[in-house]
């Protein structure tokens, strides 16, 4: 499971979480409470700071730390959009994009925790456009609620 510079091999990992839903609870069981902690943790340290700290959680809705945050973003795309991209960019094979897909939540149950939905099934021009507008308006509420 470890590559030879001793990361993990994510691929390999992958294989066998995304094919396996028990393996894949498991592994977000050992895991998720002590990224969550490590975040918790950082957001204190910087509480006392003015500056805007955007924190890359890929399952937040699944963790259910939302409260954790003052604004979600949730960056969407249609699942054939998904899969296309798994396929094209990250070398997958069908079934392993899939898989992938299916073990994510759906995208209604991930926009129901977002305050902010990004659609991501343009260009990647289409993309930062809208992350440079959402940026501004942080920029101008300094981390408060936005409505979008």
């Amino acid at each position: 499971m470890l590559l030879p510079d001793k990361s993990i091999n994510r691929v390999a990992l992958g294989e066998i979480v995304f094919t396996d839903r028990a393996k894949l609870a498991l592994l977000n069981e050992i895991t998720h409470p002590e990224v969550m902690r490590r975040i918790a943790d950082r957001l204190e340290e910087l509480s006392g700071s003015d500056e805007i700290v955007i924190v890359d959680v890929p399952l937040l809705a699944e963790v259910g730390a939302a409260d954790m945050f003052d604004v979600i973003v949730v960056v969407a795309s249609d699942p054939q959009v998904q899969r296309d991209r798994l396929l094209a960019l990250r070398g997958m094979t069908e079934g392993q994009a899939d898989a992938r897909i299916a073990a994510q939540l759906p995208h209604a149950e991930r926009a129901a925790v977002a305050d902010v939905v990004i659609a991501n099934d343009g260009s990647m021009k289409d993309l930062v456009a809208q992350v440079d507008r959402l940026w501004d308006r942080l920029q101008a509420n300094r981390g408060g609620r936005t409505d979008d």
